[in-house]
């Protein structure tokens, strides 16, 4: 089964130096049919004005993960890692027993334009922890690629988490085909261009739903930048 969440279905708060587009329920924005899928509790698309970013800020028992769309993410954290993220990074952070953070845009006249993802752990009570790779286009071209995963895995981010993400570029006739447990759920969001999931044609800051599914099917493909993720249901 496939179920469609248009973009424009979204819950959407403007803090003025903040936009953001929750696909489920965050903060002021409340759906109890969108809740999250699987593991998968937040997907956020933030868009953070020059100057302007999230001030320290704690969390507990979550695996956050944040990719950079444009502009740059300069991330402080009370485990001493100051990192700038940017466009092609992954970022992991799990939260554990505890981590404050900072995310800014430091850029000038540059909006920064990245999603916030928010994953359920395995096991709360862990030791935070912060990991960051980069990941080339290349390897996202016409294949999907891993970012994230629970076993270490090269060029991928180590999730404490039973979750899979995978990112992809596609263009014209470039396909990919994703084997899948009926048993699990996955999400297919697409961050940019178009793109069929399954046959189903989806835009930007759409996204494809599925359980109870052996299999995902990108083609048709049109300056498609896709993530893919692979659930606990």
């Amino acid at each position: 089964m496939l179920t469609l969440r248009r973009s424009q279905d979204r819950g959407y708060a403007d803090h003025g130096w903040l936009k953001s587009f929750h696909s489920f329920s965050f903060a002021g924005y409340h759906d109890p049919a969108h809740m999250g899928w699987g593991n998968l509790r937040v997907i956020n698309e933030d868009r953070i004005a020059p100057g302007t970013g999230f001030g320290k800020h704690g969390h507990r028992d979550m695996e956050i993960i944040s990719y950079v769309l444009s502009g740059e993410l300069a991330h402080q954290d009370s485990l001493g890692n100051v990192e700038a993220i940017p466009p092609g990074d992954v970022q992991r952070m799990s939260a554990g027993t505890g981590v404050v953070h900072s995310e800014f845009n430091h850029a000038e006249g540059e909006t920064t334009h990245f999603l916030q993802i928010w994953i359920e752990p395995n096991a709360t009570g862990i030791a935070p922890g912060y990991e960051q790779k980069t990941i080339p286009a290349e390897r996202k071209r016409g294949r999907l690629c891993l970012l994230a995963s629970p076993a270490a895995a090269p060029g991928a981010v180590t999730l404490h988490a039973d979750a899979a993400v995978y990112a992809g570029l596609f263009d014209g006739s470039e396909t990919a085909e994703l084997a899948l447990d009926p048993a699990r759920k996955a999400c297919v969001h697409l961050v940019r261009g178009s793109i069929e999931v399954n046959g189903q044609a989806i835009g930007p800051g759409d996204a494809a739903l599925l359980e109870n599914e052996s299999r995902i099917v990108l083609a048709h493909g049109a300056g498609a930048e896709v993530l893919v993720f692979d659930l606990a249901a």
